[in-house]
């Protein structure tokens, strides 16, 4: 009877101590909530950079340390308009924006709806502006950057296909420097000899990273104007005058910057010109230059050479990525031991490489008599004094589209560092554009048989095994218990 009343006065208990309980699981699972809810909004309050981590291949939502430089740098108020429809947000565009204007307060990213402002563009472009463009404004200054700008599609020339690759944050970064920069640098083309046309990849390069251009004629001037940075001499194919080339010796060495892409010409030698060279010791090749070593010419032809890099600031860059610029008709430069301190080779042939001297008028690619041995130099960096320099590229050719195409854009990526290395280094340079094309994984039949029997053969009876296996232990566990 005692057990009976101590089990109903326990009964009477219990509902009170299961409340109890409850009420402290209800108002712990409170807690928790609102703990989750504090962290939820502080973590939104978060910048990107701290949140969103990028696990691309080719550091898709990343921005370089060259973008870092130029945005904290920044000391007035810029504006990004993202000119989109509503429900057409490209994410990619748009995790890169939130990135840049995470970076700095004075940069401010507005949307502009072309349905609800049609007629907002028109300030700033009379281009038709897709979705996704976008405009970089700060003060009276603006850039427009279409969307076919940020993704880029060229031509591949070894497939004849089209690859796209994204330069959003070239494109995004380069506006910026130009908005808030008072003075950019300036190239002048020197014009009178029969200069080649500047091939559009380049010319779209040099617009990119905010350099002004301009011509000049070397016949109408009495010295270099005091606002070029750079003077640039682009496939010449008749010589210059001994004026002229006072006019450039003098520039150089009183600190001017000289940029030099010239080849073999058909029309004869280009003499006066290569005396600028010839002052520090390094000296022409009549005719075009050859290769016999495979390793060293590209896609089958001997005159499209692809010549090993030397370690200097303009080469660097493409020797840690692995780029191999290719030379297409350049003439072959030689140094000897008496060659001024002030010369550093570039780009060197091999030890197999020789001169054509029938030059364009070549019939064999074979060595024939009166042909000159390697090696060579293709391209030259010369300390002028004073801090002058020349950098002097023994083939124009190289630069073409189709020749830059064949060397994945090393060729122009050269060019350009080597007029970073004249001008002095900006940091919205260089900031390359990212393949968004898939590398796939080529296998063998047999290793395509093996993986097929592994996957729908082996690991289904492994599993099999496993699971039988665990029933059989289970039960064994509960005859044992029994």
């Amino acid at each position: 009877m005692k057990q009976v009343l101590e089990n109903w006065k326990a009964s009477l208990h219990a509902p009170h101590q299961a409340l109890q309980g409850g009420g402290y699981s209800l108002v712990l699972t409170a807690v928790v909530l609102a703990i989750l809810v504090v962290l939820n909004v502080l973590v939104s309050a978060l910048p990107t950079t701290l949140t969103k981590y990028d696990m691309s291949a080719t550091q898709l939502y990343s921005i370089t340390s060259n973008t870092k430089v130029v945005v904290n740098a920044l000391e007035e108020d810029v504006t990004i308009y993202w000119v989109v429809q509503s429900g057409e947000e490209n994410d990619v565009i748009e995790n890169l924006l939130d990135k840049y204007e995470s970076l700095s307060d004075h940069i401010k990213v507005v949307k502009k709806n072309p349905d609800v402002y049609p007629t907002f563009t028109q300030q700033y472009t009379d281009e038709t502006v897709s979705n996704n463009s976008l405009i970089v404004e700060c003060g009276d200054r603006s850039r427009y950057v279409p969307y076919e700008d940020i993704y880029v599609q060229e031509l591949d020339v070894y497939t004849y296909s089209t690859t796209t690759s994204f330069d959003g944050e070239g494109a995004i970064t380069s506006a910026i420097d130009y908005v808030v920069s008072d003075e950019l640098p300036k190239l002048y083309f020197v014009e009178g000899h029969g200069e080649a046309d500047l091939p559009a990849g380049f010319t779209e390069q040099i617009e990119k990273e905010n350099m002004e251009t301009d011509t000049l004629s070397l016949l109408t001037v009495d010295e270099i104007p005091e606002d070029a940075d750079c003077l640039v001499i682009y496939g010449p194919t008749s010589d210059i005058s001994t004026q002229e080339r006072d006019l450039l010796s003098d520039y150089t060495q009183n600190g001017g910057k000289l940029l030099v892409m010239a080849g073999s010409t058909q029309d004869g030698t280009l003499t006066n010109l290569y005396t600028l060279l010839e002052e520090y010791g390094v000296k022409p090749v009549d005719g075009i230059v050859v290769e016999q070593d495979r390793e060293h010419y590209a896609i089958g032809y001997p005159y499209l050479v692809m010549p090993e890099l030397s370690s200097h600031d303009i080469t660097d860059a493409l020797v840690e990525e692995g780029y191999h610029p290719i030379f297409s008709l350049a003439q072959g430069l030689t140094t000897s031991e008496s060659t001024s301190s002030a010369v550093t080779t570039l780009l060197t042939t091999s030890d197999t490489s020789f001169s054509k001297a029938a030059g364009f008028d070549l019939t064999t690619y074979e060595k024939e008599e009166g042909d000159t041995d390697g090696p060579f130099a293709l391209g030259v960096s010369i300390d002028t004094g004073n801090d002058g320099q020349m950098v002097w590229f023994s083939s124009s050719d190289y630069l073409t589209d189709v020749c830059n195409a064949y060397s994945s854009g090393a060729n122009l990526d050269l060019t350009m560092n080597a007029l970073a290395d004249l001008i002095g280094e900006r940091e919205a340079i260089a900031i390359r554009s990212k393949s968004l094309d898939y590398n796939y994984l080529t296998i063998s039949d047999s290793v395509a048989s093996l993986l097929k029997t592994v996957m729908i053969g082996v690991f289904p009876l492994v599993y099999l095994g496993v699971g039988i296996g665990v029933m059989v232990r289970r039960k064994q566990v509960q005859h044992e218990a029994v």
